[in-house]
């Protein structure tokens, strides 16, 4: 009896999880729906460069790191199971460890898969950041990409250079963005990455202060011309970053990018280590390289015969 009402009491738990993620999910659709049919038509960059002053100038947002689990996201019982239920994308071992402010309310959370980065070793080491809306229904994906930044590593003679892939929703074009290997000791990183928009290609830069304490980025065009900036504050305990991108920039994948580009920032030292001793284990011979099924995918031929 005892088992028997424990899993009624499950099942009750689970339908309600389900009623309460497709409730939420219908009331964003129409919202969006409402919003994009009320949309103006944009203006042309040059005018809205010249149409905002001041603070209205720049888009403003927030990446706070939590140090501790004890959030409303992931607290309480059947915290965990309720949010699987809301989505796919929150797998088992998830852990959500940052909150994105706009406007001072929370829009998003970014969060990591715990096991792949914490338990595996080699190789099946991997990073993958995860991107949800408040109601955490899912936004983008960045992968640290072992195979593409092991070979950047080698080809730069032990300099670590990592590479990540970024897959964000609705969105029909891959990400990547890579740590650039022309980097000299003490001197400031730069990454880079592009997108495509009607169906040009746009070029984007972020580069490291020379002096920062909290890893402090400037973002530029592909005129070296600066657009944005990623201020770190440097006496957060976990981290956190003030981002602010000209509005006349402020596209929503390249925000997406810079969030979850802060995300990343306070795992860069640990994957840089990490690419740095996989390659020298691979160039002494003591390691050989294998792939992980999920990254080895990321690389195959959309046009092969299946």
């Amino acid at each position: 009896m005892a088992d028997g009402s424990r899993t009624s009491a499950l099942e009750a738990e689970a339908e309600s999880a389900a009623a309460e993620a497709a409730s939420e999910a219908k009331a964003e659709v129409l919202a969006r729906a409402g919003s994009e049919s009320t949309k103006a038509v944009p203006a042309k960059k040059g005018r809205l460069a010249r149409a905002f002053s001041g603070k209205d100038q720049w888009h403003n947002f927030v990446v706070d790191v939590w140090i501790t689990n004890f959030n409303s996201i992931e607290f309480g019982i059947y915290k965990h199971s309720r949010n699987r239920a809301k989505s796919r994308q929150f797998t088992s071992d998830m852990d959500i460890y940052a909150e994105i402010l706009e406007d001072g309310q929370r829009t998003g959370v970014l969060g990591y898969r715990e096991d792949l980065w914490q338990k595996n070793m080699g190789m099946d080491k991997r990073l993958v950041f995860k991107l949800f809306g408040e109601r955490l229904n899912w936004h983008a994906t960045m992968d640290l990409m072992i195979g593409r930044s092991l070979q950047l590593t080698l080809g730069a003679r032990g300099l670590p250079v990592t590479a990540f892939s970024i897959n964000v929703s609705g969105g029909e074009q891959m990400v990547y963005l890579e740590r650039s290997a022309n980097k000299w000791p003490l001197l400031p990183e730069n990454f880079s990455f592009f997108l495509i928009e009607d169906g040009r290609p746009q070029f984007y830069r972020l580069k490291r202060a020379l002096i920062n304490l909290a890893g402090d980025y400037t973002l530029y065009n592909e005129h070296n011309q600066p657009i944005g900036t990623l201020d770190g504050k440097v006496f957060s305990i976990g981290g956190k970053w003030k981002g602010k991108v000209l509005r006349e920039h402020a596209d929503a994948r390249l925000l997406m990018v810079l969030k979850l580009f802060c995300g990343m920032l306070i795992f860069n030292q640990d994957t840089c280590r990490h690419m740095k001793r996989l390659a020298r284990q691979v160039a002494a011979g003591k390691y050989t390289p294998k792939l992980e099924k999920q990254e080895a995918d990321l690389y195959m031929n959309p046009r092969r015969v299946r």
